[in-house]
């Protein structure tokens, strides 16, 4: 029956879509290979995440500027999705600054469309090799105000630490009014079902102040470093 099956597949044109999923794979490959030669150099970096659809004249738009800003000018290369909102923002503010700005830029039907704040930018068509390029790269995550993307990046970014995947960061939600609700929710749902534990809610800071992001970011290296320690760097090998 299974073979039977198969032999129908392919007389519909199943092997012209073996054939595009296995060249697929190298296309998959590409993506790495270019985020791994453009990036490998530019560290320290902080990730920053937010909204693609807040106006400049939003005030979350204005504070992912100046905190981007503060970071670049501290010597960090600021890391966003390349698209419009807070991503732009964040671009924006490190091309004011001395460090790079770098644009993980997603092709999407509608919505994304690259912002021109970039001195990296580089173009993927999966979502989940350009979240590698966000991670593997980052010494902390800045996550600003934000929908399913947003939320997305967070939980990709807290479950890799809280599992020992990645090196231990910085974890920043900015606005305590925005991402109050969210945190409760963790604290009478998850830690009462126990389904994560009290010491996972310490993955997180949340903050209010932009210069505040800044200091919180070197206070977490101060004694230790940015550069990845021995297990670290075998960790991210293997993320």
């Amino acid at each position: 029956m299974r073979a039977s099956l198969e032999a129908e597949r392919l007389r519909d044109g199943g092997e012209s879509l073996l054939t595009r999923e296995a060249w697929k794979i190298f296309q998959i490959m590409a993506e790495f290979v270019r985020g791994y030669e453009k990036l490998a150099a530019v560290e320290p970096c902080v990730s920053i995440f937010g909204s693609a659809r807040l106006s400049e004249d939003h005030p979350w738009y204005q504070e992912t500027l100046r905190i981007a800003e503060k970071l670049s000018n501290a010597g960090f290369s600021v890391i966003s999705g390349g698209g419009p909102g807070i991503m732009e923002a964040a671009n924006r503010g490190a091309h004011r600054g001395s460090g790079y700005s770098i644009g993980l830029n997603i092709e999407l039907p509608h919505e994304q469309h690259s912002n021109p704040y970039q001195d990296i930018s580089l173009s993927f068509e999966h979502f989940y090799s350009r979240k590698v390029m966000f991670m593997k790269y980052a010494a902390a995550y800045v996550v600003m105000p934000g929908g399913f993307g947003t939320l997305d990046e967070l939980a990709e970014c807290l479950t890799l630490v809280q599992t020992g995947k990645t090196r231990k960061m910085p974890i920043i939600l900015f606005d305590s009014k925005f991402w109050g609700g969210l945190i409760q929710w963790w604290k009478d749902t998850l830690l009462v079902h126990q389904t994560i534990h009290p010491e996972d809610l310490q993955l997180i800071t949340v903050l209010d102040d932009a210069d505040a992001v800044v200091q919180t970011i070197f206070d977490h290296y101060e004694k230790r470093g940015f550069a990845p320690s021995a297990s670290e760097t075998e960790a991210l090998l293997n993320l």
